[in-house]
């Protein structure tokens, strides 16, 4: 279920998505795939919390973690999971790629994988089935 970043689902699109990983497409549920799909960029759990109690003040806390950990069960969304830190952010682009941390802002930006250089000297029998990378830092 790979798709490219900033392709916009519609709701129909959504909900179809959602059938064909036996995920029933509650209102909620879409609700949540079309603001973290659509709109958000890579929110945090409490981010979506936030856009929630705006927006549909009644939906549990539960439901949100629920349906973020079914989006990325499913391949919709990717966990992006910080070093030094229990902060996890949910990436619509589930293309690989990499991340810079602006550790002033908290913002995380993608990053062309083709524009990193990496050489791993493994032992011949090992090789690598993915690399994730978050680099970190701040404006000088």
């Amino acid at each position: 279920m790979d798709r490219k970043k900033n392709i916009c689902l519609s709701i129909d699109e959504i909900k179809a998505q959602l059938v064909s990983a036996n995920v029933k497409p509650t209102a909620q549920r879409v609700a949540i795939c079309q603001f973290v799909l659509c709109d958000a960029d890579h929110p945090t759990a409490d981010e979506v919390k936030l856009w929630a109690d705006r927006n549909f003040p009644m939906m549990s806390r539960a439901t949100i973690y629920n349906t973020l950990n079914k989006l990325v069960e499913i391949g919709l969304l990717k966990e992006v999971k910080l070093a030094h830190s229990n902060k996890v952010m949910y990436d619509n682009n589930t293309l690989h790629h990499y991340h810079f941390f602006d550790e002033k802002t908290g913002k995380l930006f993608d990053i062309d994988p083709k524009t990193v250089k990496l050489k791993a000297n493994l032992p011949e029998e090992f090789s690598i089935k993915q690399i994730d990378v978050t680099l970190h830092g701040k404006k000088s």
